[in-house]
């Protein structure tokens, strides 16, 4: 099918538009912006440089990716932002394209950022992502597949969320959410596992149970972190789930958020 262009729109002639791509009224696609087939582009929407759009994805009305990071060690560079297959991103949300410090911010694929969403710089989003409304990341964040965060939470920069885990709304993130958690309370606190998640994600319940198992090692028996990573590492015959766990937190630069006191 042939490309949809609205009268009003403004589109550089470096830009390229895959097939059947729709452009909606005053919306503005700057030079060095590769769009995919199959995309939408709304209405008054912005693809500033460097933006590179996969196949099928949809942008609501307002929204802006590819402008430049809100930091001041960025001078100027050429960066991208990277957005993956099926994504859909929703009214007014914005995505900053990375600093010299990595060169790109990148959402991956079937990704839903709802409205008033903002992604910023060098920050990197796994597959099937949702961040629901005025979700609001600092830079340098790293989400991991499957990671639900609800509306109007904050990411500190430099964070870290694993995948399969769930972040209520209204929280304040500052340290690494293990995968597979619920997450929620006033300090960020492990509430137990995202249950409903991993049941529809088709986890077994065998393999859920010995998620469990491991959270109660390292949350609720009383070691400390370091002594409740030996005593996994120790355990014979783990499945990839837990080596996911000992993996991220032993790679955690922030530290794990803490359990909620009963």
């Amino acid at each position: 099918m042939p490309t949809k262009i609205h009268s009003t729109a403004i589109i550089d002639s470096g830009a390229q538009l895959g097939s059947n791509v729709s452009v909606g009224t005053y919306s503005v696609i700057e030079d060095n912006v590769i769009i995919g087939d199959d995309c939408e582009i709304g209405h008054q929407v912005v693809l500033a440089s460097g933006t590179r759009l996969g196949n099928g994805v949809r942008v609501f009305p307002g929204a802006i990716i590819g402008n430049q990071p809100q930091d001041l060690k960025y001078k100027g560079e050429l960066t991208v932002v990277e957005v993956g297959d099926m994504t859909v991103i929703r009214e007014c949300a914005t995505i900053n394209r990375g600093t010299s410090a990595t060169n790109r911010t990148k959402v991956g694929k079937n990704c839903l950022l709802m409205a008033y969403s903002h992604v910023a710089h060098d920050c990197v989003l796994g597959d099937g992502i949702i961040l629901a409304n005025s979700v609001n990341l600092s830079g340098h964040v790293t989400i991991q597949d499957n990671v639900i965060i609800g509306g109007l939470t904050g990411i500190h920069q430099f964070v870290t969320i694993g995948a399969y885990a769930m972040i209520g709304a209204l929280f304040r993130v500052s340290k690494d959410v293990p995968p597979y958690v619920l997450a929620g309370g006033h300090p960020l606190s492990y509430e137990g596992l995202n249950l409903i998640g991993l049941r529809r994600r088709g986890f077994s319940p065998n393999t859920i149970q010995t998620i469990a198992d491991t959270y109660h090692v390292i949350y609720r028996s009383k070691l400390n972190v370091s002594q409740a990573l030996q005593k996994l590492t120790a355990m014979d015959g783990k499945i990839s789930e837990v080596e996911k766990i000992i993996d991220f937190i032993q790679k955690s630069k922030r530290g794990i958020i803490p359990a909620k006191v009963r």
